[in-house]
This record gives structure tokens, sequence and C-alpha cells, in this order.
């Protein structure tokens, strides 16, 4: 997955890593914000967001730069209504940005890159497979601590009975902690979440995708049996229970980098190219 007239040894040993500000226009007309990686390589790895969460937060951040490492160029960004992004923040809204995902795929596409792989933590996760269900045009899939049962998880954020209440009112308000108002989620909302069928979209990945599911034992806020719950209707996938982490990998950020490299190494063909020294990446990470 080199590009043409260029060794792998030119791609990691490429001098000047630029750190880029690139904006993305999706279908709606919103300006996506992120953060290109470029190593001169022309293969890239897309790494995506959680929910409420953004490009700037340590997992995406290390992720990136830990590809970078390996000479292949990365691109954070916010989906919509997060971050740097425009638009209003919507609860649910699976399918939106699983869209927002496709601009950013289209844009470096038209850009002459290669997409290696696209990456997602929590409901990035999500977002990740439902790409790769929808558009089969990506050969390396990562989901980091998805959630498989999108029914559970919901009260822990909108309260007791959010159903009853927000048939009635036509909307829930969330405060958080110290009372200040962080969003709003509406019926509309709240269906786009309990519609996305998590099941029949990884059914849906066709066996030539390389899936790996990589999820915490310690994961307070997903447990652990959504990530067992994926190996059981991906075709081609692999499970990485990683022990100990939490959902943010707090302490296990070095960690779950070397697990996702390894991944994708085997695709990549890093362990097999050496470098000048005849040393083989592999025993450098």
């Amino acid at each position: 997955m080199t590009r043409a007239g260029q060794s792998q040894n030119e791609r990691v040993h490429h001098s000047v890593v630029q750190q880029l500000n690139v904006v993305i226009e999706n279908s709606h007309g919103q300006k996506l914000v992120g953060i290109l990686h470029d190593t001169g390589s022309r293969e890239l790895v897309i790494v995506c967001h959680g929910f409420r969460s953004s490009k700037e937060r340590i997992p995406m951040v290390n992720l990136a730069a830990a590809v970078e490492k390996e000479g292949i160029s990365a691109f954070r960004f916010d989906f919509a209504g997060n971050g740097e992004s425009e638009g209003s923040f919507q609860y649910g809204n699976y399918r939106g940005e699983a869209e927002d995902l496709r601009a950013v795929v289209q844009h470096f596409r038209r850009e002459k890159c290669m997409i290696s792989a696209v990456i997602g933590h929590s409901k990035g996760g999500n977002v990740v497979l439902l790409y790769a269900s929808k558009y089969n045009d990506v050969d390396i899939v990562v989901n980091i601590s998805g959630r498989f049962y999108l029914e559970r998880g919901i009260d822990g954020r909108l309260g007791k009975d959010f159903l009853q209440r927000i048939k009635k009112d036509g909307y829930i308000d969330v405060w958080n902690r110290k009372g200040k108002f962080e969003y709003r989620a509406t019926e509309e909302t709240l269906m786009d979440r309990l519609t996305t069928d998590v099941q029949g979209s990884c059914l849906l990945i066709h066996q030539k995708c390389r899936v790996l599911t990589v999820h915490g034992s310690m994961d307070k806020i997903v447990p652990v049996e959504d990530a067992k719950a994926f190996a059981k209707f991906i075709q081609n996938h692999k499970l990485h229970i990683l022990q100990g982490a939490d959902h943010e990998y707090t302490s296990h950020q070095v960690e779950l980098a070397s697990v996702v490299l390894e991944f994708l190494k085997q695709d990549l063909n890093l362990e097999k190219d050496q470098d000048l020294t005849g040393h083989s990446l592999s025993s450098r990470l």
C-alpha cells in the first residue's frame, strides 16, 4: 500500500512532518475542521473521536502521533457540532457522522491519498463500522471501545424514564454536575440512536475488510461484553481486551497504540521492511 516510486524506507525517514489545519465541507455545507499529520506519504489513516469529544482528546492525538512515527500520514478531525467544526451538537446522529467521515474520505481521495485505515474511539468506533458497512471501500477498520448495544447506557446521560419523559415533552435538556447546560436531546435524535442497527451493520461489512476491536477490561462506560458482541457478527474480526484499561485508556495509551499499530502492520507490511541499518521496523515499536 505504498505510493508508487516511494520505498518503505523513504516513507519512514521523510525529513519533515507537518501538522496542517485542514477544513472539509460535509454534505450539509458545514465546515469540518481537522489536523493533518503530513509525513509526505500518500497513505493516510483517519482517526475519529467519540461522543461530545474532539480531535484534541488524548486517544486521538496519541494514535495520530503513533501512526505518524511510522511514516504514515494521519488525519484527526471534529465531527459537525463538535470541537471546532460548524453545526450544532446532535444526540445520536451516528449515521450523520458516518456521512461526515464520507466527506473526509472523498476529500483525501481527490488529493490522491490512499486511505489505509479508519480508526474510531467510543462512538467513533460505531461510526467507522457504520461507514464500512455502507461504503465497503476501506480495508482496515479499528473500533476502540465502541458500543454494540445502543439501547443501553442512555439513562446515564438522560436520566431515568427518559423514553416516557421525551415522548411527553419532546426533548430532554442535559446539565452537567455544576448546573451548566450541555445539550438537548430530542425525540428525533434519541430515535436516531435507537434505530441504528449495529448488528445489521456488522453483518454487512465485507469479508475483505479487516476489523480490530480493542476494549478495556475496566471500562465503566461501555461494558466489555459489547466488544465480544462485535466479534460474533463481523466476519473478518480480531478482538483484543486490554487488561486494566478504562474507557479513555488513561494509563494505557502506549499499550493501545501498540495494539493498533501491530494490527495495521499486517496490511502495511511494516514488519517485512528494513531500514538502512538492517533492523526491522517492528523492533523499534
